[in-house]
């Protein structure tokens, strides 16, 4: 968390300075409050999702989220992350809080992963609402069957490559 909170303080602080070099404290002042209206546009979602995943962890036990898509879940716990995932409608702001919270709980790596691919892939209230009207059932059923094999495959490749990592050497 430091690491990524000094990443962005430097990145702000560069561009700050390249605001007010190029024009002055007029559009750095400008920069700064777009960017704070940004964040009055996004708070109410980021509040919701922070608070679903704080209810996520205290309300779900441990051992039902450990049991469903736990470490050793296998194919089967991959397989219910991808439905999830799938399922579950929103956008960032409440995913990451929520993916973070079952973590915590005891989700493991493998269905994580396979979650947030499929939740980034196959979404199906995306494909109905926009993909499937907009660019036709041509292109929208050969994409999802394209992609359907993905988040299980992420999803059983992402333990082996973290435990690929892990060794020493």
């Amino acid at each position: 968390m430091l690491t990524s909170i000094l990443i962005l303080g430097t990145l702000v602080a560069v561009l700050l300075a390249v605001a007010l070099v190029v024009g002055g404290g007029e559009l750095a002042w400008r920069g700064a409050t777009t960017g704070l209206g940004l964040l009055g546009g996004v708070l109410p979602q980021l509040v919701l999702g922070f608070l679903l995943a704080g209810l996520v962890t205290v309300l779900l036990p441990r051992e039902a989220i450990g049991s469903l898509v736990g470490e050793g879940s296998g194919l089967m716990g991959v397989g219910v992350a991808t439905l999830a995932g799938a399922a579950t409608p929103g956008g960032p702001f409440l995913q990451f809080p929520l993916v973070a919270a079952l973590m915590q709980g005891g989700a493991g790596p493998g269905p994580v992963a396979a979650y947030l691919t499929a939740w980034a892939l196959l979404g199906w209230q995306r494909v109905l609402i926009w993909e499937l009207p907009l660019l036709g059932p041509g292109f929208t059923f050969a994409r999802i069957a394209v992609t359907l094999a993905l988040p299980i495959l992420v999803g059983l490749l992402v333990p082996i490559v973290m435990r690929l990592f892990a060794r020493p050497g």
